[in-house]
């Protein structure tokens, strides 16, 4: 069940985003003028790829409140891993 969930986590915002990008291509090309971005949004920050995705056509303040959110999930998802691991680690 742990290893599900850990997947589900892992790949979920990915293939949300790839499904996102094939399906609704007009909004990614609004949204982004280049492919780089999307790229390596999806690689690397996929939480805060979705969420500029979703706050991009609107203007409010929230927004940026949720997408900083969005930033702290993606960071602590790479310091997490290192954070439990610490024991193992010979420092």
């Amino acid at each position: 069940m742990c290893c599900a969930f850990t997947a589900l986590v892992l790949f979920g915002p990915r293939l949300a985003a790839i499904l996102w990008w094939l399906f609704r291509p007009a909004l990614w090309a609004a949204t982004f003028n280049t492919l780089i971005w999307p790229i390596l949004g999806i690689i690397f920050m996929p939480w805060t790829l979705l969420v500029y995705m979703i706050a991009f056509p609107i203007d409010n303040v929230w927004n940026w409140v949720f997408l900083i959110l969005a930033v702290i999930v993606d960071l602590g998802s790479y310091g997490g891993g290192f954070f439990g691991n610490r024991d193992r680690i010979g420092m």
